[in-house]
C-alpha cells in the first residue's frame, strides 16, 4: 500500500481524536473495504500528555488505564469536600499507552496506513487534495484536527486558557492516599485569579501534582514551578522527592465557532473541531461520543459533522465562560457552589451533556448569583 496516493479517508493528526476515530472505524465492518491514511509529523512515541476523564462501567479503555479512583476531594479556602463518585470512576490514561494500543490495533488492519509527514494545506474539489511537505494525496473525505488559523487571528469569541504545568513526583516515604484524588485545591492561588492545584496519586509513593489556571493570559514556566514547589512543601508536607516526568499545556476553553469550518468533504475534529468542552477543557469522553456520531452520520449518508453539537449546552458553556472572563476572581466560589450543592453523578451527567431538566435546574439554582443572572441575559 506504500505507493497509494488516493484514499477513501485521510485523517490529519494522530492525536486523541484522530486515533479514536481510526479505532472506531477499524472496529466497524462498514469500513473494511475503505482505505484510510493517518498523517502526522510525529511518530507519537513519547508520553506527551495525560488524559483524565470520568465514566461508568463497562469501559473499552480499562486495559490501558494508568490509574482510577472512586473517591475525590475538593478543597477551598473555607472547607474540604469528600465525594464518593459512584457509579462513576475518575480515570487516567498516559498518552504513550494510548498511542501504543492504537498503533498496534490499527497495524493489524491492512486498510490503514500511517504516514509521517506534515500537511501544508488542503484544497476541496471533486476530491480533497492534501498537500504535505513530501508529496500530494487525494481523498474522498478528510478529517482534519488542525486548529483553524482564524482561531488565532481576529478571534472575537469568548476565550479562556486552561494552562498548567504538572510534575510526577516520587517520594521515599509513603505520602499519598492512592484511593482518592484532589480535583481542585484552592488554598494556594495566584492572587485572586482562578488558579488551583490538582493531585492524582498513582501509588503511596508517586503522584502527578499540577498547578492550573483558568485565565485569559498565560504565565512563564517559572511561575508554575514556584507554586508547585510551595504546594508540595506547605500542603503535601514533602521535602524530599524526585521529579520523574513533567508536562505543560494550554487547552482553549472557547466559544469560537469551530464547526463553521466543516464542509461537505472536510470535517474538523478534536480541538480543531471544537470537541473540547468549553467550560471544562475535558475532551476524552466528548471525543468518544463525537466519533460515534460521525460514524453514524457516514453510515446514514449524512454529512459527517451533522448534529454534533447541542445548542442548549453551548448556551450553558457560554454563560459560564462569560462569568469566568468578566469576574475571574469568582472561580473558587463557582466551583465551591457546584461541588458542594450537587451530587457527583448529576454534575458528571451535566458536564457530559446527558443531564435531565431537573438536574440542570438544580445546578442553575446552586450557582444562582447576580454574576450568572447578568451573564445569562447577555448570552440570551
Amino acid at each position: 500500500m506504500s505507493g497509494n496516493t488516493h484514499f477513501d479517508y485521510v485523517i490529519i493528526g494522530s492525536g486523541l481524536a484522530g486515533l479514536q476515530l481510526a479505532l472506531k472505524m477499524a472496529s466497524d465492518s462498514f469500513f473494511d473495504d475503505k482505505t484510510i491514511a493517518l498523517i502526522d509529523a510525529s511518530k507519537k512515541n513519547s508520553n506527551d500528555k495525560t488524559w483524565s476523564f470520568w465514566e461508568t462501567e463497562p469501559s473499552q479503555w480499562n486495559h490501558i488505564l494508568h490509574q482510577s479512583w472512586k473517591q475525590a476531594k475538593v478543597i477551598t479556602s473555607k472547607n474540604e469536600m469528600e465525594m464518593n463518585l459512584s457509579p462513576y470512576a475518575y480515570k487516567t490514561i498516559r498518552a504513550i499507552d494510548f498511542y501504543k494500543y492504537a498503533k498496534s490495533t490499527l497495524e493489524n488492519h491492512q486498510n490503514f496506513q500511517f504516514l509521517v509527514d506534515e500537511v501544508v494545506y488542503t484544497h476541496e474539489d471533486s476530491k480533497v487534495i492534501v498537500k504535505t511537505k513530501k508529496r500530494s494525496y487525494t481523498a474522498e473525505h478528510v478529517f482534519d484536527s488542525r486548529i483553524p488559523v482564524e482561531f488565532y487571528n481576529n478571534n472575537k469569541s469568548l476565550n479562556i486558557n486552561q494552562h498548567f504545568k504538572g510534575i510526577v513526583i516520587k517520594t521515599e516515604r509513603e505520602v499519598f492516599d492512592a484511593k482518592s484524588f484532589t480535583m481542585m485545591d484552592y488554598r494556594l492561588k495566584d492572587g485572586e485569579q482562578t488558579s488551583f492545584t490538582y493531585v492524582l496519586p498513582f501509588s503511596k509513593h508517586e503522584a502527578l501534582v499540577e498547578f492550573t489556571y483558568f485565565t485569559e493570559h498565560i504565565v512563564e514556566t517559572s511561575v508554575y514551578d514556584g507554586f508547585l514547589q510551595t504546594y508540595i512543601k506547605k500542603y503535601l508536607k514533602i521535602d524530599d522527592y524526585k521529579i520523574i516526568e513533567s508536562e505543560q499545556g494550554n487547552i482553549p476553553m472557547s466559544t469560537f465557532p469551530f464547526d463553521k469550518f466543516n464542509t461537505e468533504k472536510i470535517t474538523k475534529i478534536g480541538t480543531g473541531g471544537g470537541w473540547v468542552k468549553p467550560s471544562t477543557g475535558y475532551s476524552f469522553k466528548h471525543t468518544e461520543k463525537k466519533v460515534a456520531k460521525v460514524l453514524d452520520n457516514i453510515k446514514a449518508n449524512k454529512r459527517p459533522s451533522d448534529s454534533l453539537f447541542s445548542k442548549k449546552y453551548r448556551f450553558f458553556d457560554t454563560v459560564f465562560l462569560k462569568v469566568l472572563k468578566e469576574e475571574n476572581h469568582k472561580g473558587e466560589w463557582i466551583f465551591n457552589q457546584f461541588y458542594s450543592r450537587n451530587r457527583p453523578a448529576s454534575m458528571f451527567r451535566f458536564l457530559d451533556e446527558e443531564s435531565s431538566v431537573k438536574e440542570e435546574l438544580k445546578i442553575m439554582v446552586s450557582l444562582f448569583s447576580w454574576s450568572f443572572v447578568k451573564a445569562f441575559f447577555k448570552t440570551l
